[in-house]
């Protein structure tokens, strides 16, 4: 199914959620309207501006305000780059709703109410044109109920959108059809929901809540109970609830803090005034504590305080925890479990099944915990999703959790769950035991290298529905597609098709290693050898963190200098292989594309980078400089493009891809690293990170589709000693107030050095290697140096850097 084409979107309420909806549409180029209502009062600020009511800046106050408040700094920020904000254009529902006749999508974020939302779709209707879309962001009233007063055509454009909150870095979409939507919206708007806003898609069934939101509130719900049951402190939970459990490290109420409790108060309420089963409404009971949480106005992060708290003192900063019992602050307890301890090393299918079946209280808490979450997904089918796979999508992706219920069955055993309901006098759901009387054990199973999930209607095994544009490594291993593999295990090379090889890093904690560098050679030397282009990218949590800096301050600490400069001189090889390589290489970094990552990018031919891709030069965090040739391919970036037959000052050039190194400057997205030069203009980003290595493949096909040859090494001009010299300035200016330390100091002046060429004339044309020389003679330098050391020795003590 082809996807749908959105040339503009309309956003009908501009609350926190509707503005980062129209954030996220305008991440991709989509013009977006942003409504609200029109306000009934002037404020004070308004009145001493001598506005009226009849004010358009009156009049668009709230959809303003909503585009006015989305962050532009720190690490959440609804928008790929800060001047994407320009492609929402604000309006209200009294004055601009003729506007939505301009759009392909309008989508309804406006309270949650029913009697005002069936209102407000007979006005919408009214400005419909056949063949928009129309959908509501609802979390969990009736799509049905809605538009019960619409006409029949309107309802077949009318679907439920649920995104998940910040719509920019969540990646579920749950899409729930009304009964009346055609299958061609369903499907184009799934499609289109995927390929261009990056979402998960699964899709709901039109239930209280719909999947995740239903079945994320009962396992929290239960998860309270069974502390209450056991006495447990909130400390004590969310040590076990987390990461040993394959959730995210807030684990249960750390979470709900961040959340919000009276949020998570509302959505409890909201399943159990709509649920008829009994049993689901005795876990969704709430205690006592909970509610006067709630009263109190203990609404988690955005009242300060919640399950926990930060406390100043005389002393210093004090975390504190909620004691629910007393409803009293105290200190938080470091918790720690020897079962949990025991597990830590063990992947996580082992470790669910170690932790259910412990015999301490932790195993008590996970049994408590798991067993009614799992029976109670498994109850819901065909209720609330017809199959296992979208519950399991619709878990992980809404609570970027890393199994969904029916995996964490498979994982401890769906026999030894079903025994362990019997034995307490539980109801089997039907789809257990329709897979055990079949004489299966799991949901899930591997036919002819392909996962296939348990299907209830036909009571058999069905494909798991993957998107041919879903490109797994490690499925392709499996299907005998690997060419070569480093004995240690640190990379691989593997034949994604149509003559295109994959180098994929799997080195510890995805920092390069030595072993990563020698097979680096190997893998351009074997795809120039058997193949036409190379993609480098692997499935990792990051793309590479950089350096192995471990690695370097022991070799510096026993005084190795012949094995750093060794080491480094062979990396900064391999990069230039890279670029001047016979076949095309291009990037495909995600997520963290730090130091050494960022400076394999650079040299790749192309960069096919995922939206979510944090790239920087950090090396100063730990007193280096980037010795890869980071510093010699930033100045090429900044430099590219200005004209050679005009006189221009580079200096400024210069100065930009100074303060980036010196400022360990990170992109906060692939568009952001385009603003530093990091990226180029004509470098790619992908939105779906799912599609990321098919994306980079094509990427390479193209290149080679339009002729691509290797590009030519070319003379650098450098500012040299002069150059060198205005950067010293500036460096002593920041240092007198002591906004540098004397070691910052220090490494500023080798970034100075290694950017302009050194001592040498101004406008002088020097090689790359030069320059990797140079660079490379610096960072042996500052790694000689005591305070370089103890910057490295911090970091990985406490993973803090130090400024010394």
């Amino acid at each position: 199914m082809a996807e749908r084409e959105i040339r503009r979107a309309a956003v009908l309420g501009a609350g926190v959620m509707g503005a980062n909806i129209a954030a996220h549409l305008a991440n991709v180029g989509i013009p977006v309207y942003l409504m609200d209502i029109v306000p009934k009062e002037l404020t004070e600020e308004e009145e001493k501006k001598g506005l009226t009511l009849e004010s358009p800046a009156v009049r668009n106050r709230l959809a303003q305000q909503g585009k006015d408040n989305l962050p532009t700094k720190g690490n959440i920020r609804p928008l790929y780059d800060n001047s994407f904000v320009d492609r929402i254009t604000v309006g209200n529902f009294e004055d601009n709703m003729e506007l939505i006749s301009e759009c392909d999508w309008v989508i309804e974020v406006i309270v949650e109410n029913m009697d005002i939302k069936k209102k407000f779709y007979k006005n919408v209707e009214q400005h419909w044109k056949p063949g928009m879309v129309v959908s509501s962001n609802t979390s969990g009233l009736s799509i049905n109920e809605m538009v019960s007063d619409c006409s029949e055509e309107f309802k077949q454009h009318f679907l439920g959108t649920h995104f998940f909150n910040p719509p920019r870095y969540m990646k579920l979409l749950e899409i729930i059809p009304h009964e009346k939507t055609s299958k061609e919206i369903i499907d184009s708007m799934a499609r289109f929901c995927e390929r261009r806003l990056g979402k998960g898609v699964v899709f709901a069934k039109d239930t209280p809540n719909f999947i995740a939101n239903r079945l994320g509130t009962f396992t929290m719900m239960a998860t309270m109970k069974a502390m209450v049951d056991e006495g447990m402190s909130v400390e004590e939970v969310d040590e076990i609830t987390g990461t040993p459990m394959g959730n995210p490290k807030t684990a249960t109420f750390r979470t709900s803090d961040m959340v919000g409790l009276d949020t998570f108060h509302h959505v409890v309420n909201t399943a159990y005034n709509a649920t008829k089963d009994p049993k689901e409404k005795e876990v969704l009971e709430i205690p006592e504590f909970f509610d006067k949480m709630v009263q109190k106005g203990w609404l988690g992060d955005k009242s300060k305080q919640g399950f926990y708290k930060k406390e100043k003192t005389n002393e210093g900063t004090k975390r504190m925890a909620l004691d629910y019992n007393s409803l009293e602050y105290r200190e938080r307890q470091k918790v720690k479990f020897d079962a949990v301890k025991n597990v830590k090393d063990l992947d996580l299918e082992e470790r669910l099944k170690k932790l259910y079946e412990d015999d301490s209280q932790v195993g008590t808490i996970v049994r408590k915990t798991v067993k009614p979450t799992v029976l109670f997904a498994a109850s819901k089918i065909p209720e609330i999703a017809d199959d296992v796979v979208n519950i399991d999508r619709g878990v992980k992706w809404g609570f970027n959790r890393r199994v969904g219920p029916f995996e964490m069955f498979d994982a401890i055993g769906v026999q030894k769950i079903a025994d362990d309901a019997k034995k307490e006098g539980e109801e089997i759901p039907p789809i257990v035991n329709a897979l055990l009387e079949k004489g299966y054990e799991t949901f899930y199973k591997k036919i002819d290298n392909k996962w296939h999930f348990f299907d209830l209607q036909t009571k058999e095994y069905q494909p798991v529905p993957f998107s041919p544009e879903e490109i797994s490594l490690p499925a392709l291993k499996e299907q005998n597609k690997l060419i070569k593999e480093e004995p240690g295990g640190h990379a691989s090379l593997v034949d994604l098709g149509d003559g295109v090889t994959c180098l994929e890093m799997h080195a510890p904690r995805q920092a390069i290693s030595p072993e990563f560098t020698n097979f680096m050679f190997e893998a351009i030397e074997e795809t120039e050898k058997n193949f036409a282009g190379m993609v480098v990218t692997n499935q990792e949590d990051n793309f590479c963190v950089g350096a192995n800096v471990m690695m370097i301050m022991m070799a510096a600490q026993a005084h190795q200098w012949d094995q750093i400069e060794s080491t480094v001189k062979n990396f900064q090889d391999a990069c230039m292989r890279l670029k001047y390589s016979r076949i095309p290489t291009v990037a495909a970094p995600f997520n963290m594309a730090l130091g050494g990552g960022m400076e394999i990018c650079v040299h790749c031919n192309k960069i096919h980078a995922a939206a979510e891709t944090y790239m920087g030069q950090v090396e100063m965090g730990v007193g280096l400089i980037p010795g890869g040739g980071g510093n010699k391919e930033l100045l090429i970036r900044h430099l590219e493009g200005l004209p050679d037959t005009v006189k221009v000052d580079i200096q400024p050039f210069v100065q930009k891809a100074f303060e980036y190194i010196m400022m360990a400057t990170v992109s906060t997205s692939a568009n952001e690293a385009k603003s530093y030069n990091f990226l180029r203009p004509t470098d790619i980003i992908s939105v779906n990170r799912d599609f990321l290595t098919y994306d980079a493949k094509n990427t390479v096909l193209g290149m080679l589709k339009q002729g691509w040859q290797p590009p030519e090494e070319k003379p650098i001009t450098v500012t040299g000693k002069q150059g060198m010299g205005a950067l010293k300035v500036g460096l002593k200016v920041f240092e007198w107030g002591n906004y540098i330390s004397e070691h910052d100091m220090l490494i500023g002046e080798k970034v100075a050095y290694a950017l302009t060429g050194g001592y040498i004339e101004p406008k002088t044309k020097v090689s790359e290697q030069y320059l990797l020389d140079v660079e490379r003679e610096k960072f042996l330098e500052l790694c000689a140096t005591e305070k370089t050391q103890e910057r490295i020795q911090h970091l990985l003590t406490t993973g803090k850097p130090l400024r010394n």
